[in-house]
């Protein structure tokens, strides 16, 4: 009787278990979900502090090469927006950052919740908002690849494109009389 005993608790076990020949993958923990993307700034303190200071370090390599050393100017001040921001990232790495912030900042205009300066939702689920803020990454895109040539000529070039396409939103939204009328 003992071994009989024996033999159904080793069968238990083993039905328990699995048998050495079952194949199935032991189960896989669920993913975190993504946190969702909310925002901690109004539309223009995003644009001040992000596009604001990175297209105009685009728009300094018109005048100062970026791969040139930096000599202060006279007087003691800087010799541009690129000087100014070269610390640990100087030169063309600084620039490529700027571009590349560019065409992030597209994402963050557009997460919905965001407010306007006025106290009014930006319009993030408007089409000709969603065509301008894909026009800044673009732009971004093509500063980023201008940047990594490290060709002057090009920069000058792209910086058209990043001035059109900040103004093409800031036509619509931003350039009113009365602050009030923004972003409708």
């Amino acid at each position: 009787m003992n071994k009989l005993s024996v033999l159904m608790v080793a069968a238990s076990l083993a039905v328990a278990c699995g048998s050495p020949n079952q194949t199935s993958a032991p189960p896989t923990p669920a993913a975190a979900p993504a946190p969702a993307a909310q925002p901690y700034a109004n539309l223009a303190q995003v644009m001040r502090g992000i596009p604001f200071p990175n297209s105009n370090i685009i728009f300094d390599t018109q005048s100062n090469d970026p791969g040139a050393q930096a000599k202060p100017a006279e007087g003691g001040g800087d010799k541009g927006a690129t000087a100014s921001y070269s610390s640990v990232y100087g030169g063309w790495q600084a620039v490529e950052n700027a571009a590349l912030a560019l065409s992030e900042t597209a994402n963050l205009i557009t997460i919905p919740g965001r407010l306007c300066e006025n106290g009014k939702p930006a319009p993030v689920d408007r089409d000709d908002y969603k065509k301008f803020a894909a026009g800044l990454a673009e732009a971004g895109k093509a500063a980023f690849k201008a940047a990594q040539s490290k060709n002057l000529d090009m920069m000058v070039d792209v910086s058209g494109t990043v001035a059109e396409a900040c103004a093409n939103c800031h036509e619509v939204y931003r350039d009113k009389e009365n602050n009030a009328d923004r972003c409708i």
